[in-house]
This record gives C-alpha cells, sequence and structure tokens, in this order.
C-alpha cells in the first residue's frame, strides 16, 4: 500500500440540534471490514452494493453512539445511496436522531475503523443555528460535546487541525521522501574548508540555502492548499496523487543532474504548488462554512509546517554529519536517490488514472 495523501477519512455531517446526521464512508473503508466485492473483479457493482446494504448498514450504526441524560438514542435510516468525493465514491446515509426523552443528543461516540486502521478519522461537520464548526475524531478523541452551549470553538478547532497537520506530514511518505531529495544537495560539502571559520561560513549558507527551499515549498503549497480547500480552484485528485508522485522522481534525477538548473527553491516552488493540492485533499472533501473552514485551514497548514520543522531539526544535522564521509557522497547518496526515484515510478504507476 502507498502512502497517498487522501486518508481514510468519514465524513459525519450534523445539522442544528442536532437532530439529523448523514454519514459518508469510502468503499474502500468498507472493505476492509466487510466482503462487498463479491465477484473479485476489483470494482464494486451496483448490484453488489445494493446486496451489501444491509450489512453496511449494521456496520456503520454500530460505530455511533448518540446519547443524552436519559440514555442512548436511536439512529432512523431516511435514505440511502451513494455520494462522490475527490477521492472516489462513499456509501452515503441520513438518519433522524431520536432520543428516548425527545431532546436532542448531547454527545457522540465514534468507532469506526480504528481497530483496523489507527490512522482512521471522522471528520465532523457541525450546523449550529448557521455557524457551522469542525471537528476531529480519532482513536485518541473518539466522543464530542454536542451541547449547543459547548459546541467546539474556534480555538479548538484551531488545535485540532494543527495536530491533524502535523500528523499527515509525518505519515505521508510521499511527502518526506520530496523534503530528503530537498535537503540532500545542503548536506553535501563541495568544497574542503581551511579552518573552524570557513567551515562554519560554509555550513551557515547551507543553511541559508536550505531556509530558502523550504520557504519557497513553504508559500507554494500554502497557496494551492487554500485555493483548493477552499474550493477556488479543484484538480482531480487523482492526477494531483500521480503529479506528486513524479515530483518526487524528477527532483531526485535533477540533484544528480540538474535538468531543472541548480536553483532548487524554483524546482521546490513549482512541485509545492502540487502539492498543495494534495494536503488539500484532507479538507477539500468537508463541506462547511468559510469561517470554519478558514480556521481549520490555518491551522492544518500550521500542523504540517510544525511536521517539516521536526524532520528538518532531527534529519539535518545527522545528514550533515554524514555528508563529511566520503563513502555517504559517492556511495550512500547515489543509492538513496536511485531508490527515491524507484519508488517514484511505482506510484506513478500505481496512482496514474485508468483510460
Amino acid at each position: 500500500m502507498t502512502a497517498a495523501h487522501k486518508a481514510s477519512d468519514s465524513f459525519l455531517y450534523l445539522d442544528s440540534g442536532p437532530t439529523e446526521l448523514r454519514m459518508d464512508v469510502a468503499l474502500r473503508d468498507l472493505a476492509l471490514l466487510m466482503s462487498i466485492d463479491s465477484n473479485g473483479d476489483n470494482e464494486v457493482s451496483g448490484r453488489e452494493l445494493r446486496q451489501s446494504r444491509p450489512e453496511i448498514t449494521r456496520t456503520v450504526e454500530s460505530a455511533l453512539t448518540f446519547s443524552n441524560s436519559s440514555g442512548n438514542c436511536n439512529l432512523a435510516g431516511k435514505k440511502w445511496g451513494i455520494s462522490e468525493h475527490s477521492d472516489g465514491v462513499y456509501s452515503a446515509a441520513r438518519y433522524a436522531i431520536r432520543c428516548p426523552d425527545g431532546e436532542p443528543p448531547e454527545a457522540l461516540e465514534y468507532n469506526l475503523l480504528f481497530k483496523q486502521d489507527a490512522l482512521h478519522r471522522g471528520l465532523v461537520s457541525l450546523d449550529y443555528n448557521g455557524q457551522t464548526r469542525l471537528a476531529v475524531l480519532g482513536p485518541d478523541s473518539r466522543t464530542l460535546d454536542l451541547a449547543g452551549t459547548d459546541t467546539p470553538g474556534y480555538f479548538s478547532v484551531f488545535k485540532t487541525f494543527v495536530y491533524e497537520g502535523i500528523v499527515h506530514l509525518l505519515i505521508g511518505l510521499d511527502h518526506m521522501l520530496f523534503l530528503l531529495v530537498l535537503i540532500i544537495p545542503a548536506t553535501l560539502s563541495t568544497a574542503k574548508t581551511q579552518g573552524p571559520s570557513d567551515q562554519s561560513t560554509g555550513l551557515r549558507g547551507r543553511l541559508l540555502g536550505l531556509a530558502g527551499i523550504i520557504t519557497a515549498f513553504t508559500v507554494a503549497h500554502s497557496i494551492t492548499l487554500a485555493l483548493a480547500a477552499l474550493d477556488i480552484v479543484s484538480l482531480p485528485i487523482a492526477w494531483v496523487e500521480t503529479v506528486i508522485a513524479l515530483s518526487i522522481g524528477l527532483a531526485a534525477l535533477n540533484v544528480a543532474w540538474p535538468i531543472f538548473g541548480r536553483k532548487t527553491w524554483k524546482l521546490a516552488f513549482g512541485f509545492g504548488l502540487v502539492h498543495g493540492f494534495g494536503f488539500a485533499s484532507v479538507l477539500g472533501d468537508l463541506t462547511s462554512g468559510i469561517s470554519g473552514l478558514a480556521v481549520a485551514l490555518a491551522g492544518f497548514n500550521l500542523g504540517v509546517e510544525l511536521g517539516q520543522l521536526a524532520l528538518l531539526v532531527v534529519g539535518f544535522p545527522v545528514l550533515v554529519y554524514l555528508g563529511k564521509n566520503r563513502m555517504y557522497q559517492k556511495g550512500a547518496v547515489p543509492v538513496m536517490l536511485a531508490g527515491i526515484g524507484a519508488i517514484s515510478l511505482f506510484w506513478v504507476v500505481q496512482r496514474a488514472p485508468l483510460f
């Protein structure tokens, strides 16, 4: 399995009250819990989906627990079908939430797919009196307070998505490989220094160069992350993921043969624009009010940057130290670049849309 940008997410849309729920779950995620593709042709037909409906319904409903002071609430099915998100087809169901005392639920507990995928998240959109708030449910935060007076505030949403941005960057192998390729040239000594002063200057120059590269990448993916997540610009996620995979291989090739020139910041900026659309696929499918999404977007973007910084703080000093060794420059670096290039080509083939 590859580490694509579009993580395992389900979408929960709760209206004012809340008294109604719409929940979308990816068919690929449901396939981890049951056999949907009965004939094994790697495609789910309408007939197979209809046959799986009772099991899908039981699975989804058993993962949700709404409650208030009177006890647990019931879910009454109203409508069932499919929906399209950026990464494929989802099972979609709409429910009425009915509690024993007739009052709205005050809490939600979510337990879908965590045993199969610890990185799965339930992305929640709560609509309270025309104001939309976003929340994220995960293995360590399975419950959500639904009481109107305790609607998640902007700061809470911001903190939640900062964390999700960090996690998304650190589990995204493709992004980490791209960053590695960008910093490798800064870890290589290009000339022998004559003394401590020259050595310090050389290292400072490489650090400044690396800072420019990372800044260019950051600015670029921040631009497209905002454009895509705010639904100003939309690109097919399959093509975005394919170009991201290709960008990793091209960046690795450019280290050995600078076909794009030695001004790596330009390469970082250009491909950063594409990577931003990949980041945005995490948020873009969660339809919500512009205010809630803007806060989530800012938090997620900051989280991505903190994840990048963590990787640089840990990895760069180690690679600089290794860069003093001739075996690193003549042996390890070519092997790393060849391996990254091979992984990139594999991802290109795997992610490329079929016609």
